[in-house]
Formats: structure tokens, C-alpha cells, sequence
């Protein structure tokens, strides 16, 4: 059975004035994300800012998810790092206080070979228990991992599926037929998600979900009953929306947009900062022709 099915909102990570993190909101946009159709929240992703959080932060943010949606839904903790030694840290620390499931993302910076990725990747299934979701994003880490790499991870028996986010389709269709249907597939780019789908995908890990997740679990459930042109359709009508959700660097955009519909998240940290005045109305052009503001 896969970890979820539908959409898995990377859940941004809110900060007061002071730069700490906001644990009243926090809960707040945890219960907008169930009430509003969220199949599953990733916590300390990308989109949550993993990279500027302490490991205090990344763990205590982990736990409070956790306690806050207390089996409502599962809760995936991000455990990537470009070091090995530190991402079976996380990823334990995630295990420990409660997480579901485990979001790993290819080692940056220092990078890897593919014999390398499978070495890394089979040391953190080694050292967990807990079911492993792959994340291929090369446009962040400069590295891809090939369809090849994932068909001999998906042999590990915790590594249970990918976020594919390479904007490769070709890569995406040769790793649903090198792996077939007992390893799940997720959309890691939301303009994809209709596509991904017809490939076998369970759905998306989506930043865009963090002000539509409704739509995009209903996409996921439209698609699965057959109702293509409904699923399409959902899909298309959003692009403008998504496209404004990565005007710039993730997750800049996502934060602003929640912030223009009440939720008081705050900005990035550095070395995020914030947005250009023309990405600024943008982002309020598609939020009020989508209805959202």
C-alpha cells in the first residue's frame, strides 16, 4: 500500500517577527491543509525551509506536526542532506518523534556518482524502519538520478516510491516501466501532476498545496474514477496559479500568496528574501482570477 494517495502538501514553515517559528500558525494552516482535502503533509521539505532550520527545529517541527494531526493523515518527515552520516540523523529524528514515512532528496552540492547514490540511499533504508519516498530534483541539487539508479533502489525493501521532479518526462516514463506498480510515483512538479498520473502515479508532493489543496486532491480522485476530462481540467485551470507559485525561488511566492490569504506565516529566511514588486502582482493576478483572493 502506498504511504498516500492524492495530494501531499510540502507544508511551509511559518516564522513570527522575531524569526522563530510560528507555532500557533503552524496549526492553524496543519487544519486548513485536512479540512481542505490534504492526503498527507510533508514536513521539513524544501518548500518547509529544512535547509535554515536547526536540527532542533527540524525535529521539534516534526513532532508538533505529528501531535497536531494526530493520525488524521500521514505525516512525512524530509530527511534529506548532502552527507550520509547526517541524514540517517534526520531521518531517525523524524522516526523517533512519530513521522509515517521519510522524504529523501539526493545529495547537492558535493553531489554523488549513481553507484553513489545507491550506496547512500541504501544506508539510510538500512539504518530506519520507516517506508522511504526517493526526491530526484536536479534543478536544486545539480544532480539526476537515472531511471536505472531508482529501478535498483526500488529493490530495498523500505524504499517505497519517488517524488519525480527532473521535468523529464521521458526519465518519469522509463521509471514507471522499469519499476512497475509496486513502487509509487508522485509528481514532485505540480504542472505535471495530470501527466504523472497517466503513468500510474498516486499523486503529487506539491508546493501549490499549500493554498489549493483541495483541487488538487480532487484532480488526483477525478482521474482515479475515470472522470478524465474533469481531472484535466482541474489540472489546466491552475497552471497560471502555479506558474505564479514559482515565479521565483521556492518557497517565496507560496509564502507571500498565504500570507495574502490571512495566514500570518512571515517571510523567508535569508538567504531567501522577498519578492520583486512584478512577482508581487503576478502572484495577486492568479490568486483573484483563480477565486482565491
Amino acid at each position: 500500500m502506498p504511504i498516500f494517495t492524492g495530494v501531499g502538501t510540502a507544508i511551509i514553515t511559518p516564522f513570527n517577527e522575531k524569526n522563530e517559528v510560528d507555532w500557533n500558525v503552524y496549526s492553524d494552516l496543519i487544519e486548513f491543509q485536512i479540512a481542505n482535502g490534504a492526503d498527507a503533509i510533508i514536513v521539513c521539505g524544501t518548500t518547509g525551509e529544512a535547509a535554515t532550520l536547526t536540527y532542533d527545529e527540524r525535529a521539534e517541527s516534526v513532532r508538533f506536526v505529528v501531535q497536531q494531526v494526530a493520525g488524521r493523515v500521514p505525516v512525512i518527515s524530509g530527511g534529506g542532506s548532502n552527507s550520509t552520516e547526517n541524514s540517517i540523523r534526520l531521518c531517525l529524528d523524524g522516526q523517533n518523534v512519530g513521522a509515517d514515512g521519510l522524504l529523501c532528496v539526493t545529495p547537492y552540492y558535493n553531489k554523488t556518482t549513481q553507484k553513489g547514490l545507491v550506496r547512500h540511499f541504501t544506508a539510510i533504508a538500512n539504518a530506519v524502519d520507516l517506508p522511504i519516498i526517493l526526491y530526484n530534483v536536479p534543478g536544486r541539487t545539480g544532480l539526476n538520478m537515472e531511471a536505472e539508479t531508482v529501478y535498483e533502489l526500488s529493490k530495498v525493501k523500505n524504499i517505497v516510491g519517488i517524488k519525480e521532479a527532473s521535468h523529464d518526462l521521458g526519465q518519469v516514463t522509463k521509471i514507471a516501466s522499469l519499476c512497475g506498480d509496486n513502487f509509487d510515483l508522485y509528481a514532485g512538479n505540480d504542472n505535471e501532476v495530470l501527466m504523472v498520473m497517466t503513468l500510474g502515479g498516486k499523486g503529487c508532493i506539491s508546493t501549490s498545496g499549500n493554498v489549493i489543496p483541495q483541487n488538487l486532491h480532487n484532480l488526483v480522485v477525478k482521474f482515479l474514477d475515470g472522470d478524465i476530462a474533469a481531472a484535466r481540467k482541474l489540472q489546466l485551470d491552475a497552471i497560471p496559479l502555479i506558474e505564479a507559485m514559482f515565479c521565483e525561488v521556492n518557497p517565496m511566492p507560496v509564502k507571500y500568496a498565504l500570507n495574502l490569504m490571512g495566514y500570518a506565516v512571515g517571510i523567508c529566511r535569508l538567504p531567501l528574501t522577498t519578492l520583486e514588486e512584478e512577482s508581487v502582482e503576478k502572484i495577486k493576478r492568479a490568486m483573484v482570477n483563480y477565486g482565491l483572493i
